[in-house]
């Protein structure tokens, strides 16, 4: 992982051209971050290099992601 903002529940991964060739390895990981709950948003170095202004909106609206609480354990009674 690159960036996590865990209070959003939010992974940023910054992929240079090594991740074109090797895609079972991020799709593996990605699905387990989704199925912990997590948003996972890939951008391409140079993407970020080029279009800054696009990338923070990408990730602003990203951010805006909320997953749904976790049930309650509390009540719970044995």
């Amino acid at each position: 992982m690159d960036f996590v903002c865990y209070d959003k529940k939010l992974v940023i991964e910054l992929d240079g051209g090594q991740h074109a060739k090797n895609k079972a390895k991020d799709i593996k990981r990605d699905k387990w971050l989704q199925e912990h709950g997590f948003k996972v948003l890939r951008l391409w170095n140079n993407e970020v290099l080029c279009n800054v202004e696009g990338v923070l909106e990408a990730v602003k609206k990203s951010a805006l992601f909320h997953p749904p609480p976790s049930p309650s354990h509390q009540g719970r009674g044995n």
